[in-house]
């Protein structure tokens, strides 16, 4: 069975219940059996589980060779650049605290591949009570600029070590709340921003000058479709708080 990210959204959600479901994370070694109760292990095992689900529905899907860039699955074997499936996981409790994508890797990335940006996100917010049972309070299916927004200084939400970008990180992005920075709005403002964290940022500032137009070139010879991305001045205001 071939599905799509929002069809196995669907199944999840709708037939398999799973915002219904309980679970726990045992471990055997030797002749001791124990139940985890460490909620930092969660994440990592969901993304397991999730293969196994697809496995065990008769799913098709090809596992990405490359951990350290999105995607997870490709649920067309056939055709690596479209049904691209990413999935993340986080502590419900607490704000999201997961990786998107290494920056540098990214915005080289979606110029080689313009499709990446067309990469499912499949977002499980889970909770682990004192007992090690684990439940599922809220799941997403999302594309990239709907989970990521500026920050302080930066025209992107960053990991930064020391004055060095590392890692994309995501927004709130499913609440209100006053004084939340809010999500990009639409996939050009997020390139918007993209381009500016390439100036911004003194390891990719030489790239600067071309990195637009290269992206747009690379984009429009994809898809067919000449983009018009706005300049990050002219729209930063609407991602202030």
């Amino acid at each position: 069975m071939r599905l799509t990210a929002q069809n196995v959204y669907n199944k999840l959600v709708n037939e398999d219940k799973i915002l219904e479901l309980e679970g726990q994370i045992r471990f055997f070694f030797g002749d001791v059996d124990i139940i985890v109760k460490q909620k930092d292990v969660v994440g990592n095992i969901i993304q397991e589980w999730l293969q196994g689900w697809l496995e065990k529905r008769e799913i098709e899907y090809a596992p990405s060779e490359n951990n350290q860039m999105p995607p997870d699955f490709f649920l067309n074997p056939d055709n690596k650049t479209k049904d691209l499936l990413e999935v993340k996981a986080f502590n419900r409790s607490a704000s999201p605290g997961f990786d998107i994508a290494d920056f540098r890797m990214y915005e080289e990335e979606i110029i080689d591949k313009p499709y990446m940006l067309d990469v499912d996100y499949l977002i499980f917010g889970y909770d682990m009570s004192d007992n090690g049972i684990v439940t599922i309070k809220d799941i997403w299916i999302k594309k990239v600029w709907e989970i990521t927004r500026r920050m302080d200084k930066w025209a992107l939400n960053l990991q930064i070590k020391q004055g060095v970008v590392h890692k994309i990180r995501p927004g709130v992005w499913y609440s209100n709340k006053r004084g939340n920075i809010p999500m990009f709005s639409c996939m050009e403002d997020f390139i918007s921003a993209i381009e500016e964290t390439v100036y911004q940022n003194p390891k990719t500032h030489n790239d600067a000058a071309m990195w637009k137009r290269k992206f747009i070139e690379s984009y429009e010879q994809y898809y067919g479709i000449t983009l018009s991305i706005p300049r990050w001045s002219d729209i930063a205001d609407k991602y202030s708080v």
